[in-house]
């Protein structure tokens, strides 16, 4: 059994034309600077950062962290720490840029 993009398609009703975003083309989005994004994330923007983690984030962009990490592109461990496209899954979420679901979740 094959779950190709036109049987989510079918199923979810999503559209498959939006951004795609995965490990392999983070640099969709020219302008997105992670770390200035993370940083702007934080309760204390001017602390120095040393790994992309929930901890020290503030309360919305953590639920969304978390609905990221648990929901939309679950793994097996570290729900806590950012993996590949993760900040950038966020940053997209949080100012409403229209996503290929059916891609990223695939």
């Amino acid at each position: 059994m094959v779950i190709t993009s036109d049987v989510w398609s079918a199923v979810t009703r999503l559209k498959s034309s939006e951004l795609r975003i995965n490990r392999g083309n983070l640099g969709v989005m020219e302008d997105f600077n992670k770390i200035q994004f993370y940083k702007g994330c934080l309760k204390n923007p001017h602390s120095k950062v040393r790994n992309f983690s929930v901890r020290g984030l503030k309360l919305n962009e953590r639920l969304v962290a978390f609905i990221v990490s648990w929901i939309l592109t679950p793994r097996g461990s570290n729900h806590s720490t950012f993996f590949g496209g993760d900040l950038l899954l966020i940053h997209c979420i949080m100012n409403k840029v229209k996503i290929n679901w059916i891609h990223t979740i695939k």
